[in-house]
């Protein structure tokens, strides 16, 4: 992905987390997933080619199928991000606390 809103636009969507969802039970086919959401198998396969696309799901061939699985590798842009707001707001946290602990 190249940026941090792509990665959270593959969230914002409720089908491509229920998506998600499904796939970190394990892996499953596209008429698997069809079964589980409430949109036709087309809507599925784009939606998969989304999260494939922002690196959130990985394919392989399985017979006649294809099998998608979910790769939590995915989400190193979005963890990098929060990290960032992360660090700040405890350097954020630990200051008001030595502030507070100043007070006499």
């Amino acid at each position: 992905m190249t940026n941090d809103s792509t990665a959270f636009d593959l969230f914002a969507d409720p089908t491509r987390r229920a998506i998600l969802d499904a796939l970190v039970d394990g892996p499953k086919s596209v008429r698997m997933l069809t079964d589980l959401v409430d949109v036709s198998q087309s809507a599925v396969s784009q939606h998969l080619k989304k999260l494939r696309t922002g690196r959130l799901v990985t394919c392989r061939a399985e017979g006649a199928s294809n099998v998608y699985s979910f790769d939590p590798a995915g989400l190193a842009p979005i963890r990098e991000m929060l990290d960032r707001y992360w660090g700040a707001a405890l350097t954020e946290f630990e200051r008001i606390a030595n502030e507070e602990g100043d007070v006499s």
